[in-house]
């Protein structure tokens, strides 16, 4: 008798685990694939995408950033100089005379102020008894020279003072995220871009993520604002009509699977590793997380994809899974260094523990509701 229960009870468990494995075959809730299915190659269909384990020859090639940076012409400017007057500029002219009763003072004054005299597009400007004169290519002490001899044959010794006050020949915009938005002019404390940005009061957003737009003509660059200070040739010399923007970082990343949050994660700093995109998101579940199954999706382009699998006829971009295994000895080494892109994917599959949780869970659950209903019956 009692062999026989031990066959029963056997064929029991048996028939159980079949139900078991079927009900998880049908499809439990879950959060996505599996590390199988992930990867999984199909003989027939045809590989969609690649899978590459990674390690440090992997990530010698996956590693690889989009640089940012300035054309080169735009580095090899000279400084402006500040004192050379251009069309649009304005200057402030302060003339005095060695007389009572002078040409341009008037009585019982021997000095006269032109607080604003524009530059007209010809690059001329008008001053009364000195008639029209060429302003634009000389420094103030030039133009100075000019008006005196030419007031010199009307009045006695004429002192003439001249500044410059910076107009729309020497002016940039700065906009985005600065503090202070707006129109400057290109002085001598403010003729390089770091200087330009610290007059518009700085940006506005962290500096790990600002970035620096940088417009000429139809010629662009850009570049990240902490290396704005960290290599001194990326401080260019401004040009009038120059325009700056300032904007924050748009890359973004999606986090599914088993971590503390999914949804679509900014990026929070210029280089974010693997280990840390899982940290901003909260980490791995505990409870249902696969620390072997670290997934990073990837649309590589073909010259990458072609070294990462030793190829050569790769045309166009490829579907990348690059896999982490946090339980190696360097897996964890491996998504500290692993760097993340913009459009990235990062999945976390669940552990198979957990479908068989669930799969149990469901089980004994339905079980439980059966026994339930038939007590009501009886």
């Amino acid at each position: 008798m009692a062999v026989k229960n031990l066959v029963v009870r056997t064929v029991k468990f048996a028939l159980f685990l079949a139900f078991a494995a079927n009900l998880a075959a049908c499809g439990l809730p879950r959060s996505g694939p599996t590390k199988s299915e992930l990867t999984r190659q199909d003989s027939e269909t045809g590989q969609a995408s690649f899978v590459v384990n990674v390690d440090d020859s992997i990530m010698r090639v996956s590693n690889i950033q989009p640089e940012l940076g300035f054309p080169n012409d735009f580095k090899r400017v000279g400084m402006v100089g500040s004192d050379i007057i251009r069309p649009g500029d304005v200057l402030g002219l302060t003339i005095w005379e060695n007389v009572d009763d002078g040409l341009l003072a008037g009585q019982g004054q021997n000095s006269t102020i032109l607080e604003e005299v524009q530059v007209d597009g010809a690059g001329n400007i008008f001053v009364p008894y000195a008639g029209k004169l060429r302003a634009s290519g000389q420094t103030p002490e030039q133009l100075r020279q000019v008006i005196t001899r030419k007031l010199n044959d009307q009045t006695p010794d004429p002192q003439v003072q001249v500044r410059r006050v910076a107009g729309d020949g020497a002016t940039v915009s700065v906009s985005g995220a600065v503090s202070g938005q707006g129109i400057y002019a290109i002085e001598r404390p403010t003729r390089t871009l770091s200087a330009m940005l610290a007059r518009a009061g700085g940006v506005a957003v962290e500096p790990e993520i600002a970035q620096i737009v940088l417009v000429r003509g139809n010629r662009r660059g850009r570049i990240w604002f902490e290396d704005l200070y960290d290599d001194p040739s990326l401080d260019v010399p401004l040009r009038g009509g120059d325009r700056i923007l300032v904007e924050a970082d748009t890359r973004k990343y999606t986090a599914l699977g088993s971590t503390g949050a999914q949804s679509l994660v900014a990026f929070e700093m210029q280089n974010l590793s693997a280990l840390e995109a899982l940290a901003q998101v909260g980490g791995l579940l505990s409870t249902t997380a696969d620390p072997t199954g670290i997934f990073i999706l990837r649309d590589e382009q073909p010259n990458i994809a072609n070294t990462l699998l030793g190829r050569s006829d790769f045309k166009a971009s490829q579907r990348i899974v690059y896999v982490l295994n946090l339980t190696e000895p360097n897996g964890l080494f491996y998504a500290r260094d692993f760097h993340i892109r913009d459009g990235d994917t990062v999945y976390v599959t669940e552990a198979p523990f957990t479908q068989w949780d669930k799969t149990i869970s469901a089980l004994t659950g339905s079980l439980g509701r059966v026994n339930s209903l038939s007590n009501l019956a009886n």
